[in-house]
Order: structure tokens, then sequence, then C-alpha cells
């Protein structure tokens, strides 16, 4: 693989991995979580998510693979699985709605008797859900060496210092985009993502029926 060819590659990771976070998507839900909370006790918020949020990918990428084995699930199935689940999503993205595979109306309403949302429901399952789980799971498989695996936990830590900026901005970001500029971002956002799901399916369908390809 050439230099320029690796250079796509993670570009096309980080472009996954920011896509399905969809940290401009999480606005309105921090926002309406946090509407009691002064400016001290959001940035406290908005830092513990982002870091419950990376450390969580971090053991994915790193322990994913191990318990796909565990279970006897081989990488071609799990691709399927994951790529309908990001589907999903992102067809949700796309009609500036979440997804209820991140956030269901039943967490929203219990979140808001819970002293702390930093890490349920805001990390777990609003950012670091199934669908950022199966994306981040599928590239450490798709890692050759541990300079690409590496390169991988750059690009999760990466994707942290964005989500901890865009939830420490929430407050002005939003002011400034209002709903519409946040649907659109998010829409965008949905079809990057629908893309790469659908590749995530093609991926999978190969693995389990060698003869399509």
């Amino acid at each position: 693989m050439t230099t320029h060819q690796m250079d796509l590659q993670y570009v096309k990771m980080f472009t996954g991995v920011i896509s399905v976070l969809n940290p401009i998507g999480a606005i309105p839900v921090f926002l309406g979580l946090t509407s009691s909370k002064d400016n001290r006790e959001r940035r406290t918020i908005a830092g513990v998510t982002a870091l419950s949020t990376t450390l969580i990918l971090l053991v994915a990428a790193v322990s994913g693979e191990a318990i796909l084995d565990f279970f006897g699930i081989s990488i071609s199935s799990f691709r399927v699985g994951g790529g309908i689940l990001i589907l999903l999503m992102a067809i949700s993205m796309l009609h500036a709605k979440t997804s209820h595979a991140k956030h269901t109306p039943d967490e929203a309403k219990e979140a808001e008797d819970m002293e702390s949302i930093a890490v349920v429901p805001l990390a777990i399952p609003l950012l670091a859900g199934p669908g950022s789980i199966s994306t981040v799971i599928v590239y450490a498989h798709e890692a050759k060496n541990l300079l690409e695996l590496g390169a991988l936990g750059i690009v999760i830590l990466i994707s942290g210092l964005i989500v901890w900026t865009v939830l420490r901005l929430a407050v002005p970001i939003g002011a400034k985009l209002g709903t519409t500029g946040i649907n659109i971002a998010v829409r965008l956002l949905g079809l990057l993502l629908a893309a790469i799901a659908v590749e995530f399916m093609t991926a999978g369908i190969k693995g389990l029926f060698p003869g399509l390809s």
C-alpha cells in the first residue's frame, strides 16, 4: 500500500468514526439534558462525556475481535449486521432524527432524573453506541499491523477531542447554527454514513459468499 493510499485509508477511517459519533447531532440532546446546569457544570459534563466515549471506543478497538471470537461470530457476519445497524442510523440522520439505536425516548425521560448524565445516556448510548462500537471493531479488524491499529487509536483520540470541543461549545454552536443548520450538518453526515454502511455490508457479503466477488 502506497503512502497516498494509506493517507486515504486514514481519512476514510476518521470520516467513518466521526460520522457515526455525530457530535453535531448530539447538541440538542446535550442542551436538553443540561438545561438546568450552569456553564461550569456543562463543561464538566462535556469533558466526562468525551473521555468516556473515547475510552469505550479504545476498549472496543482492542478487545472487540476477541469478543467476536469468543461468541463464534465471523467478522463477515459482523460487517453485515453492523452495516445494517449503521444504515438504519444513517437513514434516521437523513431525516434529521436521533436513531433509537442510539437514544430512545424512554432513556431520555429517565435521564431527566439522573444526577450524572455524562456517561449515561450521553456517552452510552448516544455517542459510543452500537453503531460506533461496530464501526471501530470493523476498522480494528482491517488493521494489518500495530501501526495501523495505532492510527485507529489516534483517530479515536482526535474524534474524542472533537466531541469534547463540540459539547463544550454546544450553546454558541446551537445558537449560531439553529435547528436548520444542525439538521443540514446531520443530514450530510448521514449521507456519508450511509455510504460507509453499504461498504461494510458489501465486504461482509463477499466474505460470506466468496463466489460473488
